[in-house]
């Protein structure tokens, strides 16, 4: 079956082919009564617009591309939805990609966005990948590095402060009361993970008297959570945590249900920090005491750079300072 075009449309509609383009692009410029016209015969017809032959002779792609590691993770979810709703703001679409973690995954869609054109892209990656960022920024096409500052001036990027990230979880359990502290996620070796650590440490440091245990960890999700929280009930009470900080709120919300189901009270006996407030923590069944990242600014941040960049400016980089959002599950009663 022959593929409708603009021609077909313009003939069912009784305008001609420059209306139904101005419909099309400058809807503006259309009165009310051939656009009701052109709209029944677009959707009598089954006409889909051609975006390819439209970026021909506009010179550029009209879609950007995200690409993250966990697509089921409520913060990369929310991130979206910022940079999303910028992007159609500036006449833009955006698709998404999810990477899973795995690199050859990642570097499979860097490849296909390429080959396809978008305009820009929008990448957050757990791994080193500014090298490979590079060589597709000198061929043509800019990103910006999302969740982890570049180390490089010419790479934009988004991030968190996650070193005062880390010191803000972990001061928290101390002023709360907590003398041994348990930090848990991983792997030490992605730069988020190591610099919630660093804070941490910084923040026992400070303390002088309190102790900190590291727990290695991953994948960062809620079943993580449960296991080590098992491990830890194997424990003789006085040799589990008064307080834990975990690197995501996934874990600590899988930490929460498991020690609570195991008789541990959540706070007086163990608090919970988490990180990102997600929305599940304020639901969690103990509402979880998390650091905030301001997850649809931060989208909407990631957007306004690539744009800028898209524009001829120079690339910048945007740190977003964390805050500490207290509920329940670090509030020991006095």
């Amino acid at each position: 079956m022959a593929r409708i075009g603009i021609r077909d449309v313009a003939n069912a509609a009784g305008v001609s082919l420059g209306t139904v383009s101005h419909y099309l692009n400058h809807p503006d410029r259309v009165s009310a009564e051939k656009a009701k016209r052109i709209q029944d015969a677009i959707e009598r017809l089954g006409f889909v617009r051609n975006n390819a032959g439209r970026q021909l002779r506009l010179g550029h792609s009209t879609t950007i591309a995200y690409i993250v590691p966990d697509v089921s993770n409520p913060f990369f979810a929310t991130i979206a939805e910022g940079a999303e709703r910028r992007a159609a703001a500036a006449g833009l679409s955006m698709f998404i990609a999810n990477s899973g973690g795995d690199p050859a995954r990642e570097d499979s869609y860097l490849e296909l966005f390429e080959e396809h054109g978008v305009r820009g892209m929008l990448v957050a990656s757990p791994r080193p990948i500014e090298h490979r960022l590079a060589a597709i920024r000198d061929r043509g096409t800019p990103s910006v590095l999302v969740g982890r500052a570049a180390e490089g001036a010419a790479q934009p990027s988004v991030s968190i402060d996650d070193v005062s990230g880390g010191y803000l979880a972990v001061q928290h359990l101390i002023e709360a009361g907590c003398g041994h502290i348990a930090f848990v996620g991983g792997p030490l070796g992605i730069r988020q993970v190591a610099d919630r650590l660093q804070g941490a440490s910084n923040a026992v440091r400070a303390a002088g008297t309190v102790t900190l245990e590291v727990i290695d960890v991953e994948p960062r999700v809620i079943a993580t959570g449960h296991r080590i929280a098992a491990q830890l009930l194997e424990r003789p009470a006085e040799r589990r945590p008064d307080g834990i900080f975990a690197v995501n709120d996934l874990l600590g919300i899988g930490l929460i249900q498991t020690l609570a189901t195991g008789g541990v009270r959540v706070p007086e006996d163990i608090a919970v920090v988490g990180y990102d407030d997600i929305e599940y923590a304020e639901n969690s069944l103990v509402p979880l005491t998390s650091v905030r990242a301001p997850h649809e600014e931060f989208g909407i941040a990631a957007l306004d750079l690539l744009l800028a960049v898209l524009e001829g400016a120079a690339a910048s980089h945007r740190v977003f300072a964390p805050d500490l959002v207290v509920r329940r599950s670090t509030r020991r009663a006095n």
